[in-house]
């Protein structure tokens, strides 16, 4: 049987960019299957394949120790070569979000890329123009997510209005089955969520304990109810770049003027050789007080979100959208045609 008929079943591509998204990928599969022996030439990404639902999935990541936007473009594009039926995308991982007066986003919670203020859901940040007088001009436009993806968000963000998403749940279920992860990717305690002031730089006395009783440092939060989901499920843009962002008054910036919910390296490379919905958890501030305490998890509520939706979407939905590598070799271009219906409402 040869490489693309042997295939043609895996109608699902997932991309994660870190080793840590690839074992909460794979934790969620519903049963994983033999990894292919044939590959399209030149292809050197690794692949997981199984299924969620009625779904049949392939799972692949960046090389290890590789990030940014153009690792991302090669994973996809090799990945669309070999599994060339492939008709809806993911990109499921981690991202530094940027809580606001108007969205409480706390660590552990997973932001969605969806369509905002003119932008198709993520929008590379350090691509434009500077131009005299009129500071920085952000430009390109990036592919919408697939049709099919964008309609049942609305059917699950109900479901989950109505009756909580208990993603915390399908995660610990996760952990039950594989109990080698909870060491790595259980929930942390509440006490590990710290959100610092703006004004605050990492050092001696931040993060350690030192000064945990200094009030004055910290965005002091109300603890979440019963009646909130936790974590909670954000929906908005997601600012994708090959820097990372660990400046706390740039991300603020951000949120003023764009209306930002997370940031992330990889995105911007791919959406547009592979369109897709991009779905992160949040694992840090994009501020100076990174670390990796909180990624295992997030990496786990990123993927449970993305597996509630996968299930939401019948089959026969998916077969209905056109191949990825027949949209990219018509040259199809879906963000014109959402910024110019923006254009004339406005």
């Amino acid at each position: 049987m040869s490489g693309p008929t042997r295939y043609s079943r895996y109608t699902v591509g997932w991309i994660c960019a870190i080793h840590k998204e690839y074992v909460a990928a794979k934790a969620f599969l519903d049963e994983e299957h033999d990894r292919p022996q044939t590959v399209a030439p030149n292809d050197i990404n690794a692949y997981t394949l199984g299924k969620i639902g009625e779904h049949n999935v392939v799972i692949s990541a960046l090389p290890d120790g590789e990030y940014g936007t153009s690792a991302a473009a090669i994973v996809a594009t090799n990945l669309v070569r070999t599994f060339h039926n492939v008709r809806i995308g993911f990109m499921v991982g981690i991202g530094g979000g940027v809580p606001s007066a108007e969205c409480d986003i706390r660590l552990g919670d997973v932001v969605v890329g969806s369509p905002s203020g003119g932008h198709t859901g993520v929008f590379q940040y350090d691509f434009g123009k500077a131009v005299q007088g009129q500071g920085f001009q952000y430009t390109g436009s990036m592919n919408l997510p697939p049709q099919a993806v964008r309609t049942h968000i609305t059917d699950l963000r109900a479901q989950y209005d109505l009756h909580g998403s208990n993603l915390d749940a399908s995660i610990n279920a996760a952990l039950d089955r594989f109990p080698r992860l909870r060491n790595g990717y259980k929930r942390p305690c509440p006490g590990q969520d710290r959100l610092y002031q703006s004004w605050v730089v990492h050092g001696e006395t931040c993060c350690q304990g030192l000064d945990e009783h200094d009030e004055s440092k910290l965005i002091l939060r109300n603890p979440r109810t019963k009646e909130n989901d936790n974590p909670a499920i954000h929906y908005g843009l997601i600012a994708s770049g090959n820097q990372l962002m660990k400046d706390a008054t740039l991300r603020d910036a951000m949120s003023r003027e764009h209306k930002v919910l997370c940031f992330e390296m990889e995105a911007a490379g791919m959406v547009n050789s592979f369109p897709c919905l991009v779905v992160r958890g949040i694992c840090d501030y994009a501020d100076s007080h990174k670390n990796d305490r909180w990624q295992g998890y997030s990496a786990m509520a990123a993927a449970a979100f993305a597996k509630d939706l996968l299930k939401q979407i019948p089959v026969e939905v998916v077969n209905e959208e056109k191949a990825i590598a027949d949209i990219l070799s018509d040259g199809q271009s879906r963000p014109s045609e959402y910024l110019r219906s923006r254009s004339n409402n406005k």
